[in-house]
């Protein structure tokens, strides 16, 4: 058996304009004080990738327009609606009263193994990222649903947050692939 590799036009892509208009997946993304432009643009790709519906940037996290955030997000940054906030906590807080449950992606005790986690397809979901060293902050963390850790058997034992995210948003989103 042969694979053809697709053409660009043959992939059945929308334009920024439709991605703007259609369903989007009700998860959005919190990055708790991301330092990494590359990450941050990553992020945005991804997000665009998986159809969310918006991306938080708080604290230190840059935001758009940036040319070192267009580099690797390919002009994701253009689709995927964004807000900025100087913290954090009162993000989580509005997304918890708009009825999102949080999670922080985080290794803490009595936190849920990525394997495990099937979230119901019926719910809103809120997932925050943390700083490339320091991680979510404790803050975060107490007023989050709970935290999901990815296994890990290495010396490292992290990944770089554009890799979390997109390791992390496969198993979430896997219920939701037929939808679209």
């Amino acid at each position: 058996m042969e694979n053809r590799k697709l053409q660009n036009e043959e992939l059945h892509r929308i334009s920024t304009e439709e991605f703007k208009s259609v369903e989007k997946l009700p998860i959005v993304i919190v990055l708790d004080n991301i330092r990494s432009l590359n990450n941050v643009g990553s992020v945005f790709r991804t997000s665009d990738a998986f159809r969310l519906s918006k991306i938080y940037l708080c604290g230190i996290t840059a935001t758009p327009p940036n040319r070192e955030i267009h580099k690797t997000a390919l002009g994701a940054e253009e689709s995927v609606a964004w807000e900025y906030s100087k913290d954090t906590l009162p993000v989580i807080h509005r997304l918890e009263a708009d009825g999102y449950k949080v999670f922080s992606v985080e290794q803490a005790e009595n936190s849920l193994s990525l394997e495990k986690v099937t979230l119901p397809t019926d719910g809103k979901y809120a997932l925050v990222f943390g700083n490339e060293v320091k991680g979510v902050q404790q803050e975060v963390i107490n007023h989050s649903a709970g935290c999901i850790e990815i296994p890990q058997f290495g010396t490292k034992h992290s990944f770089n947050i554009s890799v979390s995210v997109g390791i992390v948003l496969w198993q979430v989103v896997r219920p939701w692939l037929n939808r679209f």
